[in-house]
């Protein structure tokens, strides 16, 4: 399968990550962790980041392993 991971990151520090896998974001710091609780709670913005898994991981990943297969 295919995993989106969206990393947010200020100061070269990780704070906050949606995983498509898990479907909700996790935070690493206390700022993190309080925004990971509303864009939890935001099914909009959870609706967004599954959308992107759709629209990009998935369409990119047939172009990649054509190309992939092509050359095997």
């Amino acid at each position: 399968g295919i995993e989106l991971i969206d990393s947010y990151v200020f100061n070269k520090a990780e704070y906050v990550r949606f995983n498509s896998t898990v479907g909700r974001y996790v935070g690493y710091t206390e700022y993190g962790v309080k925004n990971a609780k509303a864009w939890n709670s935001d099914a909009g913005i959870l609706g967004q980041e599954q959308a992107e898994l759709e629209r990009v991981c998935k369409t990119r990943a047939a172009i990649y392993y054509s190309n992939i297969l092509d050359k095997t």
